[in-house]
C-alpha cells in the first residue's frame, strides 16, 4: 500500500454558494486546524468548477470526513488522499460528496 502524506478536500461552489463555502472552509480550520487555501473564483488544476482547498495530515481523515459529510449543506467535495501520484490520487483513490464532475486529467 502507497504511504499517504496528507488529503486534500476540495469544496466545489458557484457565486451563489461563495459565502457557504467560505464558511465551511473557515469553520473547518477553526475546528480542526486544517490548511485552507485561496477562495478560486474561476477553475483551477484539474477542477472543473470554482474551489477552495482544505489540506490535513491523515490522522484528521477520521473526523474531516465525516463532518464534512454532515455539514456540506448540498456543497460538492472533493477528497483525496496524497500518495505522491497525482493522476490515481485524482481518480483511483477519489472520494466524493454529492455530484461527481468530470476532472480535466490533462494537467497530470
Amino acid at each position: 500500500m502507497q504511504r499517504i502524506k496528507g488529503y486534500h478536500a476540495h469544496v466545489y461552489f458557484d457565486a451563489n454558494t461563495i459565502a457557504q463555502a467560505r464558511a465551511l472552509c473557515e469553520e473547518a480550520t477553526r475546528l480542526f486546524g486544517l490548511k485552507m487555501g485561496r477562495i478560486h473564483q474561476r477553475p483551477v488544476g484539474p477542477h472543473p468548477d470554482w474551489s477552495c482547498q482544505l489540506a490535513f495530515d491523515p490522522q484528521h481523515i477520521g473526523v474531516v470526513l465525516p463532518w464534512l459529510a454532515l455539514n456540506r449543506k448540498g456543497l460538492v467535495i472533493f477528497l483525496h488522499p496524497d500518495t505522491g501520484d497525482d493522476l490515481t490520487d485524482h481518480t483511483e483513490h477519489a472520494i466524493w460528496m454529492g455530484a461527481v464532475r468530470p476532472l480535466d486529467l490533462s494537467v497530470f
